[in-house]
């Protein structure tokens, strides 16, 4: 449901390693409570991150049995956005280790029943939320069929998938509104290049949560930047 607070959620960018997830998600912490974790799969996005790399499949597969969870799963709420060919499995490991809200791009899914399927699997195994994710020319109506059974909707809003930098596309603003237009209650979330210089806009046009990547890790102060967004977030809503 939409919402009149503003979410900025620190974006784990297709972590290689369960060293770098680690790392990166340590450093997050200290100021939020909430990340955003990228999965890709070198099919769906064009970069491999874990856990596709090697043995990682199997690991990922041993901790779920285990029952054990990702880093800082137990303090911090994660949600991941799965950039993946075929999301069903990896989906229902991930929430069995402990990952709060899955998303994945309704443009891999066969059918409307595939969806449902998912979204039944995924919260069996232990995630609380989940939603789709839509690239940035995919149409708004592919969603009209599962509205209901959708937490969150995320839009792309940079023309590539997988990587930190990519340009912001500013199409994005039209598709908010439309959205919101259409679903005043649905909660939209976006995803690429949002910085200080677009998040009221962003804001204003309906949007109430963002996953931060390069504006975030590559400031000198990650914590600055994440409050500083979060302010001008927080000021456009009301």
């Amino acid at each position: 449901m939409s919402s009149n607070f503003a979410e900025i959620i620190p974006t784990n960018t297709c972590p290689p390693n369960m060293i770098e997830l680690t790392r990166r998600s340590e450093a997050f912490s200290t100021f939020a409570t909430k990340i955003h974790l990228d999965i890709c799969d070198d099919i769906f996005a064009p970069v491999l991150s874990w856990p596709y790399h090697d043995t990682q499949w199997v690991e990922l597969q041993k901790m779920a049995t285990d029952r054990q969870l990702l880093p800082y799963a137990d303090a911090i709420f994660y949600e991941t956005h799965l950039m993946v060919q075929d999301p069903l499995r990896i989906g229902e490991l991930l929430a069995r280790v402990g990952v709060r809200r899955i998303l994945a791009h309704t443009e891999v899914f066969g059918d409307t029943q595939s969806i449902r399927s998912a979204f039944t699997i995924w919260k069996s195994a232990g995630a609380s939320e989940v939603g789709l994710a839509l690239l940035i020319d995919t149409p708004l109506s592919v969603l009209d069929p599962v509205i209901e059974d959708i937490d969150v909707v995320l839009l792309m809003s940079i023309p590539t998938l997988g990587k930190q930098g990519a340009p912001f596309d500013e199409r994005i603003f039209a598709r908010i509104e439309e959205l919101h237009a259409l679903h005043p209650e649905l909660l939209i979330a976006v995803d690429g290049g949002v910085s200080d210089t677009n998040i009221a806009d962003l804001v204003r046009a309906g949007a109430r949560r963002f996953g931060v990547g390069s504006a975030m890790s590559r400031a000198p102060d990650p914590s600055v930047t994440y409050q500083q967004l979060l302010k001008k977030a927080q000021c456009a809503v009301q």
